[in-house]
């Protein structure tokens, strides 16, 4: 079982940056594979970025290549989303979650534990 807590959301103006946190707990988040998702009002939840277990592999969607970055420490249970140049477009609920396995995936359904999300919006 793994529990995901998200912070670190809030409200920016277009152009400034912003890190998420999500604290995991559970012994064994160093073997899970983690994302990061996201979801507008009207909209699909969307896959944003993601890690493999160790942190050697990366995935990030297309809409946030070179803006978004994800890392994770798995000393500290914590995986991270650092935000650069948002957008308004980027406005939305974002969500931390986990995979029951060590291989990154795009797929929401492939995630087993999802974080209650945290709010970011950007103003124009």
């Amino acid at each position: 079982q793994v529990q995901l807590v998200e912070s670190g959301g809030g409200l920016v103006q277009a152009g400034d940056s912003l890190r998420l946190s999500c604290a995991a707990s559970g012994r064994t988040f160093s073997r899970n594979a983690m994302g990061w998702f996201r979801q507008a009002p009207g909209k699909e939840r969307e896959f944003v970025a993601g890690i493999s277990a160790s942190g050697s592999s990366k995935s990030s969607a297309d809409s946030v290549k070179g803006r978004f970055s994800i890392s994770r420490d798995n000393a500290k249970n914590t995986v991270y989303l650092q935000m650069y140049s948002l957008k308004p477009e980027d406005t939305a609920v974002y969500y931390c979650a986990a995979v029951g396995s060590n291989t990154i995936t795009t797929m929401k359904e492939r995630y087993d534990y999802w974080g209650q999300g945290t709010q970011v919006t950007v103003s124009s």
